[in-house]
């Protein structure tokens, strides 16, 4: 075996564990920490330092190493590949157990009546919850959750909303045959967790996003103290559209006017919230229920919090996000926001975020985004541009304000005449006036899945507003356009 200094692997290691000396009748002790590094992104334990990091060193190196290697091959299963080494200092002797990452997860501790897979939350093992018990099933048999059978029917789902943002996005329409080459069905025409996941009702009932703008910077008091707070479900694309229409209407944005357009300077640059969004949806784990996607704004930063943590179980901190590997924890679900120009299969997320605010006027060195795993999930902290103080601009609140209109006003005054005509309007005629203000070019599809309105609903209520000289279609029914008559 080689000989290693102990001072510099410590040095080096990041994922470790240190015992001062060989539990022999106490191998769950160890073996838990054996199992977890297999599960995660292996790692190294050494015997020979005290709790408190005093070298202390082992009576007997290589009795200890053997009973180690027979430890192993005893209580864990499958073995997993690790290697055995000495280290000394000064006169002390160590040994370090070096435990690769596995590829036949889950590797379980099995002693004292029990079969256990462990995880590394932190620095410590524990026991994998029922939901990680399940995803390293599906690594070890090399298949992901969005790619597995669901338990309803196609026959039973409608993707309008995947159809119309395809053919928006790409200006190609969605045919009959791309249900199985997106991998919302398997090759037997069977709905997969991929396609229930995009379907325009999702039946995935966890699959939601709530979104809060808290007043203050911190939950304080709880839901007294949300100014604004939305709960959304349905098709993930619905999510991502949903979520950012939150953002902006609770947001400030800044606007320099050009002689030909303007310049924007939102409170929070747009790719950047988009890109975490994306990634929220794409990468959190579906297995773990009773828990949601959720946003939360408050007067200094914007948080994205996602269930599931890295893959490996890993820690980000330890990692540089600008260097990191693309793992796709659901590969269906990025392949399809890839086609639909959402996102990259480089994996160049994590990326763009840091750059959007890098690149915006009021960026100061260090005011950037953080990055955070913290007990199994995953959370995007995006700090909040103070807008008014960029020289030489005019600020609007929300999504509308300060927006220039077809006739060259602005969208405030054009908000003020909508507000007039709100008294005489059903809830469902707000609805579509507002979507269609966001978006011109939606389709009534589009609209009756965002509203949760029978499509012959929305057609019903398209014409009285028609009739009423409220709204106007500009053009053929496919590639026009809405537009509100002032």
């Amino acid at each position: 075996m080689e000989i290693l200094d102990i001072r510099q692997l410590i040095g080096e290691a990041t994922e470790y564990d240190k015992k001062q000396a060989l539990e022999v009748k106490k191998p769950k002790s160890w073996c838990k920490s054996v199992s977890a590094f297999a599960n995660g992104i292996g790692g190294k334990l050494v015997w020979g330092i005290a709790d408190d990091g005093t070298l202390v060193g082992l009576a007997d190196a290589k009795d200890d190493s053997e009973k180690i290697s027979e430890a192993i091959k005893s209580h864990i299963d499958p073995i997993p590949d690790f290697k055995l080494s000495f280290a000394k200092w000064e006169d002390k002797e160590f040994v370090i157990l070096d435990v690769m990452p596995g590829d036949q997860t889950p590797y379980y501790y099995i002693g004292d009546g029990q079969m256990q897979a462990f995880v590394r939350v932190g620095n410590e093992s524990v026991v994998a919850s029922v939901a990680k018990h399940k995803e390293l099933v599906l690594k070890g048999s090399n298949v992901s959750y969005d790619s597995q059978v669901s338990r309803w029917r196609f026959e039973d789902m409608a993707f309008t909303v995947l159809r119309a943002t395809y053919f928006k996005h790409t200006n190609r329409s969605f045919e009959d045959s791309d249900y199985e080459s997106f991998g919302i069905v398997n090759e037997k025409g069977e709905l997969t967790n991929a396609g229930a996941l995009l379907a325009d009702y999702s039946p995935v009932r966890h699959s939601r996003l709530f979104c809060t703008r808290w007043n203050g910077v911190d939950k304080a008091n709880g839901v007294m103290d949300a100014m604004d707070d939305e709960e959304y479900s349905g098709s993930l694309v619905t999510l991502l559209q949903a979520g950012m229409d939150f953002v902006r209407r609770n947001s400030k944005k800044a606007w320099r006017k050009t002689p030909d357009n303007r310049l924007e300077f939102p409170e929070y640059p747009e790719r950047a919230v988009e890109e975490g969004l994306v990634n929220a949806l794409i990468h959190r784990n579906y297995l773990e229920l009773g828990s949601e996607i959720h946003i939360d704004m408050y007067d200094d930063r914007l948080e994205i919090f996602s269930p599931g943590g890295l893959m490996d179980g890993g820690s980000i901190k330890d990692m540089d996000v600008m260097k990191m590997p693309s793992r796709r924890r659901n590969p269906v679900l990025a392949d399809v926001f890839n086609r639909l120009k959402y996102m990259e299969r480089r994996g160049s997320g994590f990326k763009k975020i840091i750059s959007a605010y890098k690149e915006h006027e009021g960026y100061k060195e260090g005011f950037d985004p953080a990055f955070s795993t913290p007990w199994d999930c995953f959370v995007l902290t995006l700090p909040k541009f103070n807008v008014v103080e960029i020289e030489g601009v005019c600020v609007s609140n929300g999504d509308d304000a300060g927006d220039i209109n077809e006739q060259g006003g602005k969208k405030g005054d054009f908000t003020e005449t909508l507000q007039k005509l709100y008294r005489n309007l059903t809830q469902t005629d707000r609805k579509i006036i507002e979507l269609i203000v966001s978006d011109n070019f939606i389709t009534t599809t589009q609209m009756a899945a965002h509203i949760g309105k029978s499509r012959q609903t929305i057609a019903t209520r398209m014409k009285e507003l028609q009739d009423r000289g409220i709204v106007k279609r500009n053009g053929p029914d496919n590639g026009g356009f809405w537009e509100i008559i002032k």
